[in-house]
């Protein structure tokens, strides 16, 4: 199964060459014991940043005394696209990063090229600003939409839409990954190494300039399952008509990831599912009851309407009498601020999920950018309470320890690794 390409990425990581050896206290699931895959995990200054800029108190303070390790892998630290705070998402080389800074999980959201052969993006039409399709003329005249450029006197902003179905494997395979894009101002082509906009300046171009490599399902699975690492793939919703082609169902789509994972002899206890689409989550529940157990039922109905959480709190026992195991809703979610104490606490949500026997997944730490304005969407009412990177902790230490997450996704798996180490999680 592990090409010479894999072996030499292997080799670069240290990796021990025994059989697998029985699961310790870092995993709960799976064959291969993470702590004991041979990886020499290195956190780098990030956390340690993080640490210092923290308010004094009893938190910090212990978060300091692990500041020499020793460090490991863990299961609690999932790696959300690979490493995009620094490297082109779903990419190889943000894949080995994250695997270096201990994730014990690494994500592939899973999309279909026009081969329905499966694919590592988080869009299945995001390619205009997360690859170089656009400065490749042969490929950006595949796209649904083709480029149109910012427009300085209107300030109309740059569009395009190139989607993973609009081409073959091959050709996906043949685009460098980039950072994503956010701001979409491009005037041609060119300008953004062939993406409609720039890199937001909180993050770095800087391992872009290479050709990031962009993965397939089944690259992704090899290369993860090389580094004794386990996996988390959510099927992303189609922006594309269904049946594509008039025949390839959404039913097709999600078995197909059970089977490349069942071809490729991955035990299904090392594999987490993922999807927002309900149907996607009760079809494997119901006919992939083995991959079924630890499928996450990633929930953002909240973000629908002003009132619409309360209403997705009270679906919850239900959701668990459906057979759901694993909840996975963003970090607001879960947390709140106690206006008596000015303390964060654990949300309706969280408590609602735990008095229903709902294990708890949330996403996505290290993607909001700085925090010295509130932090943005992730965490939308602590912004009484989140004024500087430190407070990033404050929060992961709610979550880990009073909501009782299990896992958290991180941009950036040092940070989550980190605190898990500490923590002996």
């Amino acid at each position: 199964m592990v090409t010479s390409t894999l072996l030499a990425v292997s080799t670069a990581f240290g990796l021990a060459t025994a059989l697998p050896t029985p699961w310790g206290r870092w995993w709960s699931h799976g064959p291969k014991h993470a702590e004991n895959n041979g990886i020499n995990v290195q956190l780098g200054p990030r956390p340690y940043y993080l640490v210092n800029n923290m308010d004094e108190g009893p938190l910090k303070d212990k978060l300091e005394s692990c500041s020499e390790g020793p460090f490991h892998t863990s299961s609690f630290s999932i790696s959300h696209r690979g490493a995009p705070l620094m490297f082109p998402e779903h990419s190889r080389e943000g894949y080995v990063a994250a695997a270096r800074m201990g994730a014990g999980i690494i994500e592939c959201d899973v999309a279909f090229t026009s081969d329905r052969e499966l694919v590592c993006r988080h869009s299945n039409c995001d390619l205009h600003y997360t690859t170089n399709i656009l400065a490749r003329p042969e490929l950006a005249a595949k796209c649904t939409q083709p480029f149109t450029p910012y427009d300085p006197e209107t300030g109309t902003a740059a569009s395009a839409k190139c989607c993973t179905s609009d081409i073959t494997l091959a050709e996906f395979k043949s685009l460098c990954a980039e950072m994503e894009a956010t701001t979409f101002n491009a005037v041609n082509t060119t300008q953004y190494m062939g993406r409609i906009g720039s890199t937001p300046d909180w993050r770095t171009n800087m391992y872009a300039y290479g050709c990031a490599e962009t993965m397939s399902l089944r690259n992704q699975i090899a290369l993860v399952d090389s580094l004794n690492l386990n996996f988390t793939a959510e099927a992303k919703t189609p922006e594309v008509p269904m049946p594509f082609q008039g025949s390839y169902t959404q039913t097709d789509f999600i078995q197909q990831i059970v089977d490349t994972f069942e071809d490729m002899e991955i035990n299904a206890d090392r594999v987490w599912l993922q999807s927002f689409l309900d149907s996607d989550v009760y079809y494997w529940l119901d006919n992939a009851p083995a991959f079924g157990k630890q499928t996450i039922y990633l929930d953002e109905r909240a973000d629908a309407n002003a009132t619409a959480y309360d209403a997705v709190v009270a679906t919850l026992p239900s959701l668990a009498a459906r057979g759901v195991k694993i909840m996975g809703p963003s970090i607001w979610q879960l947390v709140v601020v106690d206006n008596s104490t000015g303390e964060i606490v654990p949300s309706s949500y969280a408590t609602t999920a735990k008095e229903a026997g709902l294990e708890i997944i949330t996403w996505s730490f290290e993607r909001s950018g700085p925090l010295e304005n509130g932090g943005g969407y992730y965490y939308e009412g602590l912004d009484s309470v989140i004024n500087n990177d430190g407070d990033e902790y404050n929060v992961i230490d709610v979550v880990a320890q009073q909501v009782g997450a299990t896992k958290i996704f991180s941009d950036w798996a040092a940070t989550v690794t980190y605190y898990a180490n500490c923590m002996g999680l």
